[in-house]
């Protein structure tokens, strides 16, 4: 059930909330004279196409066309709805909602994603006091003691303890009166066959996981024992998704922005390590492989280059193998950091420390040279050796689509083995056209990836559609020519009746101020219409009288002419008795007028 946000307080929140600071949480951004770019978070691209401008509160891509305020963003980056995303930024900006005009019902159900990060919370204090009991979390306490922890690191990454019990969460719920309902949303706890519930998590270390704003999505948890499964993590819920959260994010972010790289490892307890010793630009995957989700993450809101610790065994060559492309075609850097057989960066980084490990940094091998020195290492130079490491080796390189780097790797390869270049490169070919083959037809795209569809005689002409958003944007930048709009009933000349609307609106809410601009973004309900807002505000044109009235005539005599144009050609047709031509022509001047 929608809930009203009264206009006034949307103001509040749009003058607190910094779109500068939500997006930057997100996207690394930089500045460029006014504005700041970044990479899109809504397409892949290689090369910045996304803008904020800090002044006017909007952000626009100049790829994909996605545009709007704030509320926006995080509506399409976070996908919530709007009275989600502006509950989450009155919450963090410590602003009330008005609840007065609610039934019982709205307010209990505002925000199912807010009740879950809020709920976590509270279980992350749960799991946290039962690790500090000086009876329940000793044995925890003990273990990671033995393990090299420190209370700093315990304390930073809120480390906590699972009690050995079916229904030590389960009390704890309905100790603090949440609903049943609610509960197992979160998915720490599970239903029994018969009724009731139990614990997900018992008798193990708890780690939180927070995404990169500090609310706690998700927990995973490690036996104090050889137990199966060694680790085990919450289920996907509408706040947690394994292939786009990174373990450890929040604490990475800063030192990999200031560094520009970024280490990957697999483990809980491989981060703690790391960043125990210092290395505190790591993250860690949630017991599942590498995603283009992580890797786009990482691309456009932490680093430009990752350092990879894969195991030298065979499930890390594997995982290389699978990661390759993934990097390749998000246009980021990777490296592979190899450790010594029978290490892992948790027992590395304790037995020789930081200055050991920045020396294998710095012997780092490209991830695509990795794979061929380990796939010769694994079978030899023989022939039989050759033919395998080409086979390995094929899967990983048809998928990169840069033509140009498979190209020099396949070269590479070609002179390391000594087999003839065309030889290899055209198994890679064949190899990618089964997998196109293979691969499901796509779905219709994005709406911001297609022309809109017309037919041909409501198309609009690029050269007219170009001149009604210039003087869209003139309405927007310049209202000392508003009155001069209206004078000369411009909009009834308009073809796009999205643009009409909006340009009428404009002559009823002028936009003078920055919170014009806010008060107009508020009475779009069109994510559409903001966008099209987004695209025309982030211009720095400057207006005069002059150059406005100029517009207005070229706009205004391209339209009479156009008109004239059919006036001339239906009498024609009166003329000479063409009924049939008559019809038509007449029926393409109704289309005109309904398009008015």
């Amino acid at each position: 059930m929608a809930i009203y946000i009264p206009e006034e307080k949307l103001l509040e929140i749009r003058s607190a909330a910094n779109i500068s600071d939500i997006i930057s949480e997100r996207v690394v951004l930089k500045k460029t004279g006014k504005d700041l770019v970044g990479l899109c978070p809504f397409h892949s691209e290689k090369t910045p196409s996304f803008s904020v401008s800090p002044v006017k509160q909007i952000f626009h891509c100049f790829g994909c066309g996605a545009g709007g305020d704030v509320f926006s963003f995080l509506m399409k980056h976070d996908g919530i709805g709007f009275s989600d995303a502006v509950s989450s930024l009155a919450r963090r900006y410590g602003i009330d909602l008005p609840t007065g005009d609610m039934t019982p019902g709205q307010k209990k159900n505002i925000s199912e994603r807010q009740q879950l990060f809020d709920l976590n919370k509270q279980v992350l204090s749960f799991f946290v006091s039962r690790l500090a009991s000086r009876v329940e979390g000793e044995k925890a306490r003990a273990y990671l003691k033995k393990r090299g922890f420190s209370q700093e690191i315990i304390k930073a990454f809120g480390l906590g303890f699972a009690p050995d019990e079916w229904d030590s969460l389960v009390r704890f719920f309905q100790k603090i009166n949440v609903p049943q309902s609610i509960a197992e949303k979160t998915g720490l706890i599970v239903p029994r066959k018969n009724q009731g519930f139990y614990d997900r998590f018992r008798n193990r270390i708890m780690f939180p996981i927070f995404d990169v704003t500090h609310q706690v999505i998700g927990f995973g948890g490690r036996v104090l024992d050889d137990s199966k499964p060694k680790y085990l993590n919450s289920p996907e819920t509408i706040i947690y998704n394994k292939s786009k959260s990174l373990f450890g994010a929040q604490a990475a972010r800063n030192k990999a922005r200031e560094t520009g790289c970024v280490y990957i490892v697999e483990g809980y307890f491989d981060l703690l390590a790391m960043h125990q010793h210092g290395i505190t630009n790591t993250v860690a995957t949630l017991g599942t492989a590498l995603t283009a989700e992580h890797v786009r993450l990482l691309r456009r809101g932490f680093a430009q280059k990752a350092f990879l610790l894969f195991d030298s065994d065979e499930a890390g060559l594997k995982a290389a193998q699978r990661s390759v492309s993934l990097f390749m075609n998000e246009a980021m850097d990777a490296v592979v950091i190899v450790l010594p057989k029978g290490y892992d960066p948790d027992s590395y980084m304790f037995e020789f420390g930081r200055p050991a490990f920045e020396t294998l940094s710095e012997k780092a091998a490209g991830m695509v040279e990795f794979l061929i020195e380990s796939a010769i290492s694994v079978n030899g130079l023989s022939m039989e050796g050759k033919v395998r490491i080409i086979s390995e080796l094929t899967g990983p390189l048809s998928e990169i689509n840069d033509h140009v780097a498979r190209s020099i790797y396949i070269q590479y390869l070609s002179e390391r083995i000594g087999v003839d270049e065309s030889a290899i490169s055209e198994k890679i070919q064949a190899e990618g056209k089964r997998a196109a083959y293979h691969q499901p037809v796509a779905q219709s795209g994005h709406p911001c990836e297609t022309e809109p569809q017309t037919d041909g005689e409501n198309a609009i002409s690029p050269e007219m559609n170009r001149l009604e958003k210039h003087i869209m944007t003139m309405m927007l930048k310049f209202p000392g020519i508003l009155p001069e709009i209206k004078k000369r009933r411009v909009l009834e000349f308009f073809s796009d009746k999205q643009l009409i609307a909006i340009g009428a609106l404009l002559l009823e809410h002028p936009v003078v101020t920055q919170e014009d601009l806010s008060g107009l973004m508020n009475r779009l309900a069109s994510p559409d219409d903001q966008r099209i807002i987004a695209s025309l505000a982030i211009c720095d044109d400057c207006w005069d009288y002059e150059t406005g009235d100029k517009l207005l005539c070229q706009f205004l005599n391209s339209r009479q002419r156009r008109q004239g144009s059919l006036l001339n050609q239906i009498k024609a047709a009166e003329k000479n008795n063409d009924d049939t031509l008559l019809f038509e022509l007449l029926r393409k001047k109704q289309a005109q007028r309904a398009n008015r």
